[in-house]
């Protein structure tokens, strides 16, 4: 097995990641959409900046919904938002839960 070659600096690159909290609310919803048959694929990315959640209706299509992390904007804006297909941010935020309560909305519909 090789180790890792170091760059110039002599680190590697840190990754974004979300912890298993994170991902237990992200999945949480995530699963109570799929029960409503709204939802029926994901994925994950961790990159050098950012750790993004994708949602899809479909699995050969567009993400619906991106949920990412970006640590850098932690002390400003919030780490946490919610982008939609068209590249708009639907909400963005300190917590996860309140971030993720704009697609909590699209799961209540009218009882006849």
């Amino acid at each position: 097995m090789e180790t890792p070659t170091p760059l110039k600096s002599g680190r590697l690159p840190e990754q974004v990641a979300f912890d298993r909290k994170e991902l237990g609310i992200v999945l949480g919803l995530y699963g109570r959409m799929v029960a409503a048959g709204e939802w029926r694929d994901y994925g994950i990315s961790h990159l050098r900046e950012v750790a993004v959640f994708s949602i899809f209706r479909r699995t050969a299509e567009q993400p619906l919904y991106r949920v990412e992390k970006r640590p850098r904007l932690r002390h400003r804006q919030g780490m946490y938002s919610v982008i939609g297909m068209d590249g708009q941010i639907l909400k963005r935020g300190h917590d996860l839960k309140t971030v993720l309560r704009v697609l909590e909305r699209k799961l209540i519909r009218a009882v006849d």
